[in-house]
């Protein structure tokens, strides 16, 4: 499995167990804590995948332009993800 396709698994790992954290902390209106989890993941993910962008450049040697790639990659399919469930959970 390679690098990338790990990051992204992560990605969504952790997109899961917010959501769960949500649902666990929404009580009564646990739709609500998903959706707000849902939101929450977005800005923590970017600062996990700009990390991984940053030690791709500085630990592997990669180009910042080769990295540019690949961090939006690794930072969109999750936050796709997210937003979907988002946008899911907000309308019910």
């Amino acid at each position: 499995m390679s690098h990338t396709l790990k990051v992204i698994a992560a990605g969504l790992a952790l997109l899961a167990l917010l959501l769960l954290v949500g649902r666990w902390l929404g009580g009564a209106n646990s739709v609500m804590g998903m959706a707000r989890a849902a939101l929450v993941f977005l800005p923590l993910w970017f600062i996990a995948a700009a990390i991984n962008m940053w030690l791709g450049v500085t630990k592997a040697g990669y180009s910042v332009a080769d990295e540019a790639q690949i961090f939006l990659v690794v930072f969109a399919v999750p936050a796709v993800i997210a937003l979907f469930v988002w946008w899911r959970v907000s309308r019910g």
